[in-house]
C-alpha cells in the first residue's frame, strides 16, 4: 500500500489514449502554483507540448524547468531514471510519469512491484487515466484503452462538452462496468484542482471504498463486458497456505487477464490485517495495522480484468476459508 514515511516519493502515472487530453494535463500540473516541486517523466519529450520557456537547461535526459520542475525523457530504462532522479531526491516531492497514448500501463505500474530498491524510495500513488468522452467509442475495442481504464484509479472523463448528457450519463455507467473502484472526474480540457489528483493515495483499498461503498454490494454493477470489475466480501478467516497455493495457481493460469487485484484478509491466527496488491502475474502483500477492537474482521477483494469467472474465484476463495 502507499507508504506515508517522509522520504518516500509518491508517483502518479498519467496515461490515456492519444488525444485525450493528457499533454494538457501535464502541462497544467507543471505550470500550476500547488507548492509541490514535480518531477515529470515522459516518454518522449517531442510529443508533449511542453512549452519551451519552461526549459532552462537541457542535459542528457533530465530537464530543470522555472518553476522548480525537473523533466526527463525515457530514452533509457524507467528504474535507471528514477534512480538518476532519486539523486536529486531534495529537489522535488512528487514524480509524474507520463505514459504514451498507445501503451498498456501494466509494465510502469510493475516497475512498483518489482524492485525491492525501489519499493523504500517510491510509492504509487495513483494511476491517472485521461478519457475523451466525445472519441473513446471509436477507440473502445482497442486493448490498450480497455487497459488503460482498468488500471486507473482515477479517470478524467473529458471533453464532456462535445457529448450530450445522456452520452456522457452512459459512458459513465460502461465505465463504472468496467471498473468500479475508480474516482471518476467528468471535465473539460483536463481541469481538475491538484488535490484530486497528486497525493490522493488511491493505491488504496480502504480509500477507494470510502470513495464508493456500494461498490462492495454484490450487484452493484452488473455489466456484460469483456473487462470488468466485481467484489468478493467474506467474514471468515483464511487459512494462509490454502491462500498462498490458490493466488500461486491463479496468478499462472489467469494472471495475463487479472489488471489489478486489491484486497484487505484476515488471516487465521493473526492479529494484522493482511493487505495485498496484485498487477497481473505480480503480486505484493504484507501486515497492515492490527484489526481494531470494533471492526468487523473481514475480507475484502477486488478483482478487475477480463474474461474473469466471478462465481468460479468467489467459490475458489471460499475453499481457502478455516
Amino acid at each position: 500500500m502507499v507508504a506515508t514515511t517522509n522520504n518516500t516519493v509518491p508517483v502518479t502515472v498519467l496515461t490515456g489514449y492519444l488525444g485525450a487530453g493528457k499533454t494538457t494535463l501535464l502541462n497544467r500540473i507543471l505550470t500550476h502554483e500547488h507548492g509541490k516541486k514535480v518531477a515529470v517523466i515522459v516518454n518522449e519529450f517531442g510529443e508533449v507540448g511542453i512549452d519551451n520557456q519552461l526549459v532552462i537547461d537541457a542535459d542528457e535526459e533530465i530537464f530543470e524547468m522555472n518553476n522548480g520542475c525537473i523533466c526527463c525523457t525515457v530514452r533509457g530504462d524507467l528504474m535507471r531514471i528514477i534512480g538518476n532522479l532519486m539523486k536529486r531526491r531534495h529537489q522535488f516531492d512528487h514524480l509524474v510519469i507520463e505514459t504514451t497514448g498507445l501503451a498498456d500501463p501494466a509494465p510502469v505500474i510493475q516497475t512498483f512491484f518489482v524492485d525491492e530498491d525501489m519499493k523504500d524510495k517510491i510509492a504509487l500513488d495513483a494511476v491517472v487515466t485521461v478519457v475523451d468522452a466525445k472519441h473513446i467509442q471509436q477507440h473502445w475495442d482497442a486493448d490498450e484503452a480497455q487497459e488503460q481504464i482498468a488500471f486507473a484509479d482515477v479517470i478524467l472523463l473529458n471533453k464532456t462538452d462535445l457529448v450530450t448528457p445522456e452520452e456522457l450519463a452512459e459512458l459513465e455507467s460502461k465505465i463504472k462496468g468496467m471498473n468500479g473502484m475508480a474516482k471518476i472526474y467528468r471535465t473539460q480540457n483536463s481541469e481538475l484542482s491538484m488535490d484530486a489528483l497528486l497525493g490522493v493515495q488511491a493505491f488504496n483499498l480502504e480509500r477507494a471504498l470510502e470513495i464508493d461503498p456500494e461498490f462492495l454490494s454484490e450487484d452493484a454493477h452488473e455489466h456484460d463486458e469483456t473487462v470488468k470489475s466485481f467484489a468478493i466480501v467474506d467474514s471468515g478467516e483464511v487459512d494462509g497456505q490454502k491462500l498462498n497455493n490458490w493466488l500461486s495457481q491463479l496468478l499462472q493460469t489467469k494472471g495475463v487477464d487479472i489488471f489489478r487485484m486489491k484486497g484487505i484478509l484476515n488471516i487465521a491466527g493473526e492479529d494484522e490485517r493482511f493487505v495485498f496488491q496484485g498487477v497481473h502475474m505480480l503480486l505484493d502483500g504484507k501486515a497492515d495495522r492490527p484489526w481494531k477492537e470494533e471492526e468487523t474482521r473481514k475480507n475484502e477483494l477486488v478483482f478487475i480484468g477480463r474474461n474473469l469467472d466471478e462465481a468460479q474465484l468467489k467459490e475458489d476463495f471460499r475453499q481457502c476459508l478455516v
